[in-house]
Parts: C-alpha cells; sequence; structure tokens
C-alpha cells in the first residue's frame, strides 16, 4: 500500500534556523528576506505542493512508466498538469540569479525544497535537478546573447535541461567520446550518439534544451579536446520562442527496474546533416563548463538520498503504525493488540532523531 508523504518542515526548520544559522544568513547581501516567518511560509507551501500533487503521482507514475510514442516521450497520466502547476507557482526561481527572473533566494532554502521534490516524486524531480543544473553551468560559461536566450525560460522551466556526457562505449571514460562538432554557416553541427541521458524528453516542458560534449576538428585525444555545446530540441526563433525542430531525436528508452517514470534515453544527433548547436566556454573548454553542471548534480543526488531515506521512514513509521498483535506476536490489523511504534525498542530508536515528538511519540 502506497504512503502519503508528508514534508518534515518542523526538522527542516530546526535544521535551518538553529544548526544552519539562518539568522546569519538573512545578514548577507541580497538574502535580507530570509526571515524566519518568510522561510516557514515557504518550507510550508512547498510541504503542500510535494505532499498533494506530486506525491500522489509518484506510485501510478511508476506504474504506467514513460512511453516513446512515434518519437517523443509521453509521461504518465497527471505529470503535465503537475509540472505546469510547478511552473506557475514559480519554484524554479527560487534560487536563481534575478538577472533571468530568479529570486535570488539562494541554494540554502532551494535545497530544502528539493528534499520536498525528491521524497514525493523522484521520476518528477529528476528532471528539475537537471534543469537547475544547466542554468549554472550557462550562467558561469556561456556567453551574453546565449544567456540572454536560454536563462529565461531554463530558469522558470518552461524549458527544462539535460546533460549528455555518456556514449557506447565511452562510459566513464569521457575522453574516449566521439560525437563530433563541425563549424557550418557560423554555427555548429552536431553528430553522434549519447546513452543515459536522463529527461532527454517529455511532454511537459515547452523545450528541451541539451548540453551535450563533442569533440571539434583537430582537437587532441582525451579529455582536453571535449568541447561543450548547447543544443535545444527547437531551435530559438526571432522572439525566442520554440521554432525549428532541431536534428535530433530519442531512439530509445532503457529498461530499469523501478524508478520507471523517469524517462532515460538513448539519443541521436545529426542523423540529417546535424543538429545546430552553440559553443559554452570557447573550444575544448567542455570539462572545464561540464563539471559546473556536473558538481551541481552531485550535490543534488545528495540531496535525493536524503530524500528517500526520509520517505522510506515515513513508510517504515506508518507500516510500523498499522502492524498491531497480542503476546509478541504481530499481524496485520490486530484491533486487539498494540501497534509496533509503542514496543520499547522502536520508541528508543525514534527518540535518538530530533523531532520525534512530532509523531506524537513521547
Amino acid at each position: 500500500m502506497a504512503t502519503a508523504y508528508t514534508a518534515p518542515v518542523d526538522d527542516m526548520r530546526f535544521v535551518l534556523e538553529d544548526m544552519v544559522g539562518l539568522q546569519g544568513l538573512a545578514a548577507l547581501d541580497g538574502l535580507d528576506s530570509l526571515s524566519a516567518d518568510f522561510v516557514a511560509q515557504v518550507l510550508d507551501e512547498a510541504g503542500r505542493f510535494a505532499g498533494d500533487v506530486l506525491a500522489p503521482l509518484n506510485r501510478p507514475g511508476d506504474e504506467q512508466g514513460a512511453q516513446l510514442v512515434n518519437g517523443v516521450v509521453r509521461m504518465p497520466d497527471g505529470f503535465r498538469e503537475a509540472y505546469a502547476k510547478w511552473v506557475e507557482a514559480r519554484w524554479g526561481t527560487v534560487a536563481a540569479d534575478p538577472a533571468w527572473g530568479g529570486m535570488g533566494l539562494g541554494h540554502t532554502l532551494s535545497g530544502a525544497l528539493a528534499e520536498m521534490w525528491q521524497a514525493a516524486n523522484m521520476a518528477f524531480a529528476d528532471g528539475l535537478m537537471l534543469t537547475q543544473g544547466a542554468v549554472e553551468a550557462l550562467e558561469a560559461h556561456g556567453d551574453e546573447e546565449t544567456k540572454a536566450l536560454y536563462l529565461p525560460k531554463l530558469v522558470t522551466g518552461e524549458w527544462s535541461g539535460t546533460m549528455n556526457l555518456t556514449e557506447p562505449g565511452a562510459g566513464s571514460d569521457v575522453g574516449a567520446l566521439t560525437t563530433r562538432a563541425t563549424p557550418a554557416n557560423g554555427a555548429w553541427r552536431i553528430a553522434g550518439t549519447k546513452i543515459f541521458i536522463t529527461h532527454a524528453d517529455q511532454d511537459m516542458s515547452e523545450n528541451v534544451v541539451h548540453l551535450v560534449l563533442a569533440r571539434t576538428p583537430g582537437a587532441p585525444a582525451g579529455a582536453r579536446g571535449v568541447s561543450l555545446f548547447v543544443v535545444p530540441k527547437y531551435l530559438p526563433d526571432a522572439e525566442g520562442a520554440p521554432g525549428r525542430r532541431n536534428d535530433l531525436r530519442v531512439v530509445s528508452l532503457e529498461h530499469k527496474l523501478g524508478h520507471m517514470a523517469s524517462p532515460t534515453a538513448v539519443m541521436s544527433y545529426g542523423d540529417d546533416g546535424g543538429a545546430e548547436g552553440r559553443l559554452v566556454g570557447g573550444e575544448k573548454q567542455g570539462m572545464r563548463c561540464m563539471f559546473t553542471m556536473m558538481n551541481s548534480a552531485r550535490l543534488n543526488v545528495a540531496i535525493q538520498g536524503l530524500a528517500i531515506a526520509e520517505r522510506a521512514r515515513q513508510a517504515a513509521l506508518d507500516w510500523a503504525r498499522r502492524r498491531r498483535g497480542r503476546h509478541g506476536v504481530c499481524r496485520p490489523d490486530d484491533s486487539g493488540g498494540q501497534g509496533m511504534v509503542h514496543r520499547p525498542r522502536f520508541r528508543r530508536s525514534l527518540h535518538r532523531r530530533p523531532g520525534a515528538w512530532r509523531h506524537g511519540i513521547h
């Protein structure tokens, strides 16, 4: 039986206020709005969104899974509507620079929100994590034209981002990649295959912006010969809206054990002459630029671990409350006994964590 998710807002407030030192953060330039009351309001509202909108889609999303239909990835029922609500609420703008439409409230607060999204529905939140990484990489290494073209839509989540490193035969050895980037008419034409690309396509965002590692003509062998390119699914038109379809496609989706609502794809670039891309950070600077996105992903994967542990703890606590029995024998729904949650050993383990009082166990 699927259990509900309740964001641990009280625990988060304790960590932010008493351990991190929220008052000190609020004293920094640009973060003066991070008062305890304001942060509490944000956490409460995000917790409601995570529990009421995202969490109910978690189990049915995994059961239905993402599907590749006529070359387009279709997300499970309800995901598209939930994503539209997420964008409308501007949750993606919390940490981003106000220059690109963000609130500029920093990653300490947005990290707490990321835990909620991941705990409620990790398959949904995978795409949010990679979009954040794309924002950070382009902000750090993109030229002004590229930033102006992509960052406002990525910050809001209207457009999503992906990370394209791995290739067949070039997994952890990124320097062995063979995807090519050729200059053509003031742009670059990208051709090659990438594998294990998370949220490489979906029907939730208006556009998908791929950050792709490729090798330019004459580049030296190994990782130092790699460059980074931004390659959108739809090329932005003169008004910055999604325009002509780029030369890229999803070849297939991986078949996974669980986590079925998160589309992990094999991507092909340049089947019809080359996908158009923009160079980011200069030639042969690809690994330096991509590490910005990779480090963002590493931090968020750590948050994933915390989030899933919290979700698992809530599921275990719910099970222990319902598991009843007499004389040391536990049976489900035995009204004559007490739930396992009242057993001394279980109570001692709960008392070891701050915030156990929140569950009514004293």
